[in-house]
């Protein structure tokens, strides 16, 4: 199906009688009237939001809305429940991907007095009253996250009884059930089995505000599972004329910082900053309240109730902004949003569009600015690193699976195979909904069906992502209109140059930041120093891999909490060291500038609370000497800079824990916990005259080392010195990964 045999509307049934239509428009503007309630002449259903209503409530059909943010696409199901029910027809269940997408639902639904519940992560101790409330039918709407669809009691004892009493389903961001789709969800692929066990006339509505020709097609192909009849499609332009889109380029991230803490005012109302990662929205929250403004940071680690008061906060205008990551994403809903500002490039036209969709809904105008990054691509990568793992580890997964006499947990299965938890667990789903594995209580097992590797699929998807990518650098670098160019990213045919942009209409900002603020950023991100948590628990299921440990990490074994220069995602010194830990960098001498970094970072340290300076039980004494950890790829880094922070210290340098021979050659495994520490059980030893030494420094020991992405070598090391004689391990690194 191609974009041409998409229709942006369709035509009335013939079949209908005008009078019946008619009475049904009354009643469908009326509950409108109710949900969006006006100080003037109560609102009026436009026609192609009332010809999905029709479709949905006269026709029953399936039918898939492809229409801009801010469209109305909740009035839609909202009015069409209401009619459905008044005609006797069970609730409409809404598979809603995200929580604040649901407490803003929940509340829009009240208005129109319509009863809604909702079933997540965050309210388990709600889930069976909710279900009582439903078999009752006093609940109107029933909202679930898409993992709820594969939770095993959840699948195989409440679906089966809402699939046959639903009178309507909604896929709300239905982009995310296509893998060709730039925000592809495994656990929403389980939606095809609840579409084929629906009756046919049972009417669904699937929604979204970012979908190609080819995700449309794909979505309306699946809505389409079950029945004899083709999918509805109603897709509209997707212009945003309150959009006004323009790019800031400025030199470095000191002074993309300085430009918001001195502009941030400038901008209209309140708004949303995002950043690319957590690091990121933690450091320029934190920054920009030193600086006078009221923002909270809003992302993946964020509480939840402290997430519910954030978002609070910025629909009640009391802070100018949060700063947030794709945490704060598709369906937070502030008509009056005034801008989104973009500190880093998203590597998804598709999904940029979608998060400046939050701006501008129910005002004339809204800023939407992009500040982009040289760290943009490096943190690209990074997340790109999560794709469809190669077949060899596929089969050995579905191997592993198929030897056990019992279902495998992630804890259990993840010493068997070399992936990290989070990957792993999204292959599963993927296998799951392919019909190669199956969760059930107790963890996964293996269905025995044939399955085949689709390569040609995965390899397309990885093409896709780099040409999305390719995109984002040509927005940046664009001098036509930038609006019309994500029409066309999203194959709107109705593309045409907007108006508003900077290049259609010139930038409405300077790049001019002040001295003071310019100052300020640059303390800011050259403050070195983060703290390093010591692992304190092994990784569950090592028995299965042959290593004896298990449970917490005695005491007398673990490493003290220890310091890193910077985060490899941080926009301050994570830009100073991303190039100098990449896996192609050349090996070379600690840089001057870098060893006065981490001398400051020592010297915080020492006086700070924990550091040895304070007499705790917690940091005993002053480290006596200096330990390495022996590298493969940068020992000249490494070993410089345990070096030069023994001269500096005045403290003799120990030497290395070393890795043996035959591990050097078996190579070492670096993607999950239990397998890391597998390898480093066996790999990692303290040579003789470094013991000795130990014996006779009768003290702690600083252990350095350039970078720790799991901190298992960390921990493996600190536990050997502790048994080989050190009274304390401060662990020492550049750089950590999160």
């Amino acid at each position: 199906m191609t974009n041409a045999d998409l229709p942006d509307s369709a035509p009335a049934p013939a079949a209908a009688d005008p009078r019946d239509r008619a009475a049904l428009r009354a009643d469908a503007d009326a509950v409108l009237a109710r949900l969006v309630p006006s100080g003037g002449a109560p609102a009026r259903l436009r026609e192609d939001q009332w010809r999905a209503i029709e479709a949905l409530v006269a026709e029953h059909r399936r039918a898939l809305v492809v229409q801009r943010t801010g469209w109305g696409k909740s009035a839609v199901y909202f009015v069409a429940t209401a009619l459905l029910r008044q005609r006797g027809s069970g609730p409409t269940v809404i598979v809603s991907p995200l929580l604040a997408l649901m407490r803003n639902q929940v509340e829009a639904a009240a208005r129109a007095g319509i009863h809604a519940r909702t079933i997540n992560s965050a309210n388990p101790e709600e889930w069976e009253t909710i279900q009582a409330e439903v078999a009752a039918g006093t609940v109107d709407v029933l909202l679930v996250s898409p993992e709820r669809l594969n939770n095993p009691d959840f699948r195989d004892h409440v679906l089966p009884r809402l699939a046959a009493a639903t009178g309507l389903l909604v896929v709300d961001e239905a982009h995310c059930i296509s893998d060709w789709g730039h925000d592809f969800r495994p656990d929403y692929r389980r939606l095809r089995t609840m579409l084929a066990e629906l009756s046919p006339d049972v009417p669904v509505l699937a929604t979204t505000a970012t979908a190609n020709a080819r995700v449309t097609a794909d979505v309306a192909e699946q809505l389409g599972t079950g029945t004899d009849g083709d999918a509805l499609v109603l897709r509209g332009p997707l212009d945003r004329e309150s959009l006004g889109l323009g790019v800031i380029r400025l030199p470095d991230a000191a002074t993309r910082l300085a430009w918001l803490a001195d502009h941030l005012d400038e901008l209209p109302g309140s708004g949303i900053i995002y950043t690319l990662t957590v690091a990121a929205a933690e450091e320029v929250a934190a920054h920009l309240r030193q600086r006078g403004h009221a923002v909270a940071s809003y992302t993946g680690r964020t509480e939840d109730a402290d997430r519910r008061q954030a978002e609070e906060d910025l629909l009640g205008n009391r802070v100018k902004a949060l700063v947030a990551t794709s945490a704060l994403g598709m369906g937070f809903d502030k008509p009056d949003l005034g801008f989104v500002v973009h500190l880093g490039c998203p590597s998804s036209p598709i999904a940029y569009y979608q998060q400046v969709g939050r701006a501008g809904r129910g005002v004339r105008h809204a800023e939407v600015l992009l500040l982009p990054g040289p760290e943009d691509e490096a943190i690209w990568k990074y997340f790109a690193s999560a794709a469809f793992p190669p077949e060899d580890l596929v089969r050995r997964t579905l191997d592993v699976l198929a030897r056990s006499e019992r279902p495998l947990s992630l804890p259990a299965l993840e010493p068997l195979v070399e992936l990290r938890r989070t990957r792993l667990e999204t292959m599963l789903k993927v296998l799951d909904v392919d019909g190669a594995v199956r969760r059930v209580k107790g963890g996964w097992t293996a269905t025995g069906m044939p399955w085949e590797y689709d390569t040609e699929r995965y390899a397309w998807v990885a093409r896709q992502r780099e040409a999305e990518q390719q995109a984002m650098r040509e927005y940046v670098a664009l001098t036509g209109c930038r609006m019309e160019f994500l029409r066309r990213q999203l194959d709107d045919e109705a593309a045409a140059p907007c108006g508003r942009c900077d290049n259609c209409a010139g930038g409405r900002f300077t790049t001019a930041v002040s001295e003071a603020a310019l100052a300020a950023a640059r303390g800011e991100l050259s403050r070195p120093g983060v703290e390093v948590e010591p692992r304190r628990m092994w990784p569950t299921g090592l028995a299965a891999v042959g290593v004896a440990l298990k449970g917490r990490i005695p005491e007398g074994e673990q490493a003290f909490t220890g310091r890193a220069l910077g985060r490899l995602s941080d926009i301050g010194w994570g830009n100073r060291l991303r190039p100098m830990l990449a896996a192609q960098a050349p090996d070379g001498p600690v840089p001057d500038d870098v060893v006065d970094a981490v001398v400051h970072v020592l010297a915080d340290w020492a006086k700070g609370p924990g550091g040895w300076a304070s007499g705790t039980a917690d940091a005993p004494a002053r480290p006596v000497g200096v330990v390495t950890v022996a590298s493969r790829r940068r020992p000249l880094l490494t070993g410089s800079l345990g070096a030069r922070i023994a001269e500096v210290g005045r403290m003799p340098l120990l030497g290395s824990v070393e890795y043996v021979p035959e591990a050097l050659e078996a190579g070492f495994s670096r993607t999950n916990s239990a397998q890391r520490v597998r390898s480093l059980h066996t790999a990692l030893t303290v040579p003789a005259d470094l013991s000795a030494a130990l014996t006779e420094a009768g003290g702690p020991v600083l252990l350095v080392d350039d970078l720790s992405d799991s901190g298992w070598t960390l921990a493996v090391a600190a536990r050997l010195l502790r048994r080989a004689g050190a009274r304390g391990v401060y662990p020492l690194v550049l750089a950590v990964q999160a």
